[in-house]
């Protein structure tokens, strides 16, 4: 059947192609997070120099939000439904809870047997999920800090932990392998223990880093060193994959006024690039509830 335009209709969106939302080395080769507020500002890190949180607007605009002067380096970055920041501080073994508001940031958890805090995930109650790989090693574990800050180590002998996520039921934690190249899924339960640990996916090339569920429970994972996102159903079965213009894709979030825009932090070339998706994401949907 042919295509029908209307007089004065719009065209029809194009989706899952990526396109530059910020300047090439606007951030650092460390560019991570990223995580938008319920205003649809980007949060990434390492804009304009290393120890940085950037805030980007959604037409492109970039600013300095956070400077670390204590020797943290923050990787990822979450909000909860309340609108509060929750960072992994990779060098000072902490997870970081900053109000935006006053920009305040305190340590909300911390081990010295945390290896390298990588990136977190979040609970529709708060409760938030780390990944710890240690990379000489190519071993990790993972860490659950509850809403009072209380930590606990959840798994060990893993791969190297990465992207870490939530199953929008909340039933489900996946995390990532990025030199074993496997995505892991465990039921998740009410008290925030997990179990059944089980294979998802396993690729048999390049890596993989950050990753974000839409509401269909879909894993969006950044294939680095491949340059590309590749999106997952929950049956494990590779549905798509978007070229996002750059060879080594950190991390991935949605946003936008509808929850159906991606954007992806790209270290090759410095920048946050963007690309629209036809359902919303996870984490958009729990704020709008709030």
């Amino acid at each position: 059947m042919a295509s029908i335009t209307i007089p004065g209709s719009l065209p029809a969106e194009e989706l899952f192609v990526a396109r530059p939302l910020t300047a090439e080395h606007s951030f650092t080769a460390e560019i991570e997070g990223p995580a938008c507020d319920r205003a649809g500002n980007i949060f990434a890190v390492s804009f304009a120099r290393k120890p940085t949180i950037g805030k980007i607007s959604p037409d492109g605009k970039g600013e300095v939000f956070i400077e670390f002067t204590s020797g943290s380096l923050a990787n990822g970055i979450r909000f909860d439904r309340a609108g509060i920041m929750f960072v992994a501080d990779y060098t000072n073994h902490n997870v970081l809870h900053i109000d935006p508001k006053t920009k305040a940031v305190t340590v909300f958890a911390h081990s010295d047997e945390m290896n390298q805090p990588n990136d977190v995930a979040i609970t529709a109650d708060g409760t938030v999920f780390a990944s710890d790989p240690n990379w000489e090693k190519k071993t990790g574990q993972m860490w659950r800090v509850n809403r009072e800050g209380r930590l606990t180590r959840i798994a060990t002998d893993m791969g190297t932990t990465n992207g870490i996520e939530v199953s929008p039921d909340g039933t489900k934690l996946y995390v990532n392998e990025t030199v074993q190249r496997k995505v892991w899924r465990f039921k998740l339960h009410p008290d925030g223990y997990i179990s059944d640990k089980s294979l998802l996916i396993e690729f048999p090339d390049f890596g993989l880093d950050g990753m974000r569920c839409d509401i269909d429970g879909n894993l969006y994972i950044t294939r680095f060193g491949k340059g590309t996102v590749v999106k997952v159903s929950p049956q494990g079965e590779v549905m798509k994959e978007i070229d996002v213009l750059g060879a080594k894709p950190t991390n991935v979030c949605f946003g936008g006024p509808d929850g159906r825009t991606c954007y992806v932090t790209e270290s090759e070339r410095g920048r946050l690039v963007q690309f629209r998706v036809d359902r919303p994401g996870r984490e958009w949907q729990l704020h709008q509830r709030h």
